[in-house]
Formats: structure tokens, C-alpha cells, sequence
């Protein structure tokens, strides 16, 4: 038995869903519109992020290509061959032979056209923070249960030979600051557990794996506040396991490693057997959690 609805309703129907995605469209923001536009994805605040946005779109241009070309098939399957008549028996085809190489080989073509570009991509961004020499700030990040340790090496901003150090707790999420259009190396290290850094403004993320030396460089080209946090599920407070980067001028940037010099947050501090009971990297109790730290 069918239902057939008058014309009008129908009309009726389609005028309130097209009025209703109208003002959806309508209340989007110019932010919201941004993020659409790059499908969701964050606008970059690193000489990196761009190869890496570009791989994103690709691929999604990808994937909707072949999904409009194999629905298109099923549908126009669907209607082409469609049962006419109860006392109808279709075609039996047991194989079509051109038909079966060309659902094995293309798959095989799609995935080794994403993997070049990926390969590509990847070579661009893990490539060195400055090709034609040392970049111009090292930081070694250490990832703890459950939080993070910034250390700026011998940093050129202070005298050359000075490490300083800002350290963070769950409750209190420290802060690494970087200067806008300078090369930065980014060391990982962990003395516990598997941590992953991420920033999504970077577009970027990468484990921190204990006794294996990771890094990547890059160099940030907008100023602004961004937000970081571990992106590893590495223990009860994980997802306390938050930071900031602040990417500010060289001369604020200067000004931030003189003051923590001034606090006499002075050395490398990397967790651990080095821990040296430095505050923030001490056994803490954090809430009604009875477990101690990293350094053990």
C-alpha cells in the first residue's frame, strides 16, 4: 500500500528545509565560516602547518570524488537494473572480469598516490627547524605524569650558556614561549611514561617516548596564544595534562628567560633520576590519588 502525499506538502516540505539550512548558514560567525572552509581544521601558526593543510584538502577532494563516483554507480545500478516485474528474473552474471581488476587496481592506485603525498608532506615537516645550519633556539620539552617541563637551552636571548627552565603542575599548566619568526628545535623527553605533544594551531603532534631522543623544528610565523596538551592516554590525570604556547616578539621572549633566570630557575631539568626534588617535579599527591610521581 502507498502513501501518496499532495504536491503541495511535498513543495511545502522542501521550502522548510531549505529555509531552515539558510539559517543555519546565516548564524554561522566569520570564525565558524573560517572553519568551515577548512574543514574544521585550525589555521596554522607555524612555516610548517601549509604542506600539511594542503594534504588535509587533498585528501578530502579525494575522498569525495570517489564517494560521488561509487555512489553515482550504486545509484545509477539501483534505477538501470531495477526489478520491473514480479515474474522478472535478471541477468545471472557469475564474473565480469574487466570489472574485477578494475575494483582491485584502482583501491591499489588511490592508496599509492595518498602514501607519495604523505611521504612528501612528512619530509617537509620533520625537516630540519633551520636547513643551513643550528636553529636559533633549542627547547627541550619533558613530558611528565602530569605535566610538562619547557627548557631553554643555552639560549642566545640570555648569555649563550645559560639553561633556564618553567615547569608546570596539573592545577597550574605552564607555558612555552617562543619567538615569532625564529627557528626553534623542539627536543622531547619523557623519564616515565609514552606522552604525545600536540598543539593544534601547529597542526602537528608527536610522541614522547621514554629513552628515545624525538624532535621536530619549525618556525612560528603569527604571535598569539595557543593551546597544548598530552595527546596519549598516560595515566589518572591525563587529561590534566595541559600547557599554552605563547608566541610573542624576541624582545618578550628575552625578557621571559631573564625573569625565569631571576626566579633561579636555573639548569636543565629533566625529570626523573634527575628530578633533584626541583619543585614541580617532586612526588605530589593530587587529589584523593594516594600514587606518587615520576621521580620514584
Amino acid at each position: 500500500m502507498r502513501v501518496h502525499l499532495p504536491k503541495r506538502a511535498g513543495r511545502v516540505g522542501l521550502l522548510a528545509m531549505a529555509s531552515a539550512g539558510m539559517l543555519l548558514l546565516g548564524a554561522c560567525s566569520s570564525a565558524d565560516d573560517r572553519s568551515i572552509r577548512r574543514l574544521a581544521q585550525p589555521v596554522g601558526a607555524t612555516d610548517r602547518t601549509d604542506s600539511m593543510h594542503d594534504l588535509w584538502m587533498g585528501s578530502w577532494l579525494a575522498a569525495v570524488i570517489i564517494g560521488v563516483l561509487v555512489w553515482g554507480l550504486i545509484g545509477y545500478a539501483c534505477l538501470k537494473f531495477r526489478r520491473r516485474r514480479d515474474d522478472e528474473i535478471p541477468v545471472q552474471t557469475r564474473y565480469n572480469l574487466p570489472i574485477e581488476i578494475l575494483y582491485t587496481v584502482a583501491p591499489v592506485i588511490v592508496v599509492l598516490v595518498l602514501f607519495y603525498f604523505t611521504v612528501v608532506t612528512q619530509n617537509e615537516v620533520l625537516a630540519e627547524a633551520n636547513e643551513s645550519g643550528p636553529p636559533d633556539h633549542t627547547v627541550t620539552v619533558v613530558g611528565q605524569q602530569w605535566s610538562w617541563t619547557f627548557n631553554y637551552d643555552e639560549d642566545e636571548a640570555l648569555d649563550g650558556s645559560t639553561t633556564v627552565y618553567d615547569v608546570g603542575t596539573p592545577a597550574d599548566r605552564p607555558t612555552l614561549v617562543l619567538p615569532v619568526n625564529e627557528s626553534v628545535d623542539i627536543q622531547l623527553r619523557s623519564p616515565d611514561v609514552i606522552h604525545s605533544f600536540w598543539v593544534p594551531a601547529f597542526l602537528f603532534k608527536l610522541d614522547v617516548v621514554p629513552g628515545r631522543d624525538n624532535h621536530f623544528g619549525f618556525t612560528p610565523t603569527r604571535t598569539g596564544t595557543f593551546v597544548g596538551r598530552c595527546a596519549e592516554l598516560c595515566g589518572t590525570y591525563h587529561s590534566r595534562m595541559l600547557f599554552d604556547v605563547r608566541i610573542v616578539s624576541a624582545e618578550e621572549y628575552a625578557s621571559h628567560l631573564r625573569r625565569l633566570q631571576q626566579l633561579g630557575n636555573v639548569g636543565q631539568n629533566l625529570g626523573g633520576s634527575e628530578v633533584n626534588q626541583q619543585n614541580g617535579l617532586q612526588n605530589e599527591v593530587q587529589d584523593n590519588d594516594q600514587s606518587t610521581g615520576a621521580s620514584e
